[in-house]
């Protein structure tokens, strides 16, 4: 019996050693971060006079329903610092609650260009994209910014988002993002959401850069260039995969160009306030995850600390060292706690960062929880709908009233109102 013990025991220790050197990693991995003078290469002066440092953009937002805190979320987007940009919406209808609210905000800066369109019945699984073919066919500028609706931003997010276009060598740009709670939503389960994303996250975005250099993009923010758009045949070829942010910035990786990690970090706004819903979203965005990089995913494993803390002090105290048992908790809880103290501060802001310093260990062990679950099936819920996840990474209808295969049909929409 002892036996078995002392071989948990071992497996445990493991656990934590390489979680405490994944710390070291994104340690390493922030600190070359913000060390960067440009993004794409050695010499920002060499690279400044290749473009205006200002280019017009298209900012594509699709809309789904009336989220909270919409209107304050919308209204970020129209006070840029920044001299030409136009602003283009689309829902599924014309009678979006979303869509309306956009008008409304609109209706209050005539000095933004903005249009409004509609997708109609979507026929990819993903309704995304079905939003951003739409307002991609009608976007006037070559720098198009997607943008989801639950994202608020600074003045200066346009200007330091589109300036590594700068260099001709940037194909698209993203940017970490940090959570935070909406409306008056104020329950343990939004916040420990929201350390996932302010703590987490960028963890992951950061090593992943280091390591294999950026190959994907980040929902909240996809800048890309028309050019790369197009030469992976438009949006449309997004439209049967759960992971279009993903692959949207791998595909135009493969094709050469640069994909650049702004510096600059937005509000995601966490809209899932109960247990269920922060449950259903967090192993839905994990089983994507598994099947956008298999190989990663699984090597996740390896960064939680706090399963493997309670299985070594378990084991530790069965074995009768007590004050062993102390210290492998103690190890786990304090590498959780300094993980969030950096990361929070150095690398997201993170406004509440002793919460979420606090919440971290617990977080930890949830996100162990949500990677388990990602290999319980391939089936997902995603606005309602119910997909199974294919190997590929494409998404089936289950409930057959979406198209997942062959090719997208063309989707008319209805002219756009211009404001």
């Amino acid at each position: 019996m002892h036996a078995l013990e002392e071989g948990l025991f071992g497996l445990g220790l493991f656990g934590l050693t390489t979680s405490t050197v994944y710390g070291g990693l994104v340690v390493r991995a922030a600190m070359q971060f913000r060390r960067q003078e440009c993004p794409s290469c050695s010499d920002f002066r060499s690279c400044a006079a290749e473009q205006p440092v200002q280019p017009p953009v298209s900012v594509l937002k699709p809309l789904h329903g009336a989220e909270p805190n919409l209107d304050s979320h919308l209204e970020s987007f129209y006070n840029q610092e920044y001299p030409a940009y136009e602003m283009l919406f689309c829902a599924r209808s014309a009678d979006d609650p979303g869509l309306q609210i956009a008008r409304t905000v609109a209706a209050r800066h005539p000095e933004v260009p903005s249009r409004f369109y509609t997708s109609g019945e979507p026929p990819y699984a993903n309704a995304k994209v079905a939003s951003l073919e739409t307002m991609y066919r009608s976007a006037r500028h070559d720098i198009l910014i997607v943008s989801d609706s639950d994202v608020h931003v600074a003045p200066n997010y346009l200007r330091e988002v589109v300036s590594p276009f700068r260099s001709a060598k940037v194909g698209a740009v993203t940017c970490l993002y940090r959570g935070v709670i909406a409306g008056q939503g104020n329950s343990l389960w939004a916040h420990l959401e929201g350390v996932g994303m302010s703590i987490e996250m960028p963890a992951g975005v950061l090593v992943a850069r280091m390591l294999e250099g950026m190959q994907f993009l980040l929902g909240p923010t996809m800048a890309v260039r028309r050019q790369c758009v197009q030469e992976i045949g438009g949006f449309q070829s997004l439209g049967h995969y759960c992971s279009d942010d993903f692959l949207l910035g791998n595909w135009i990786a493969a094709r050469g160009h640069v994909v650049v990690l702004s510096q600059h970090v937005v509000d995601h706004v966490i809209l899932n306030t109960g247990f269920l819903a922060s449950v259903k979203h967090q192993v839905r965005w994990m089983k994507s995850t598994r099947c956008s990089r298999p190989k990663g995913h699984l090597g996740t494993l390896l960064t939680f600390a706090m399963p493997f803390a309670l299985l070594a002090a378990a084991m530790a105290f069965l074995l009768g060292h007590r004050e062993l048992a102390l210290a492998m908790l103690t190890w786990g809880l304090a590498s959780r706690v300094l993980l969030a103290a950096f990361v929070g501060s150095f690398v997201v802001g993170e406004p509440n960062l002793v919460q979420a310093m606090l919440l971290q260990p617990l977080r930890d062990l949830m996100g162990f929880g949500y990677w388990l679950a990602s290999y319980s099936s391939n089936r997902i819920v995603w606005r309602g709908q119910e997909y199974e996840l294919l190997q590929d990474g494409r998404m089936r209808s289950l409930s057959g009233s979406r198209s997942t295969a062959g090719q997208p049909r063309n989707n008319e929409h209805e002219p756009a109102l211009t404001l």
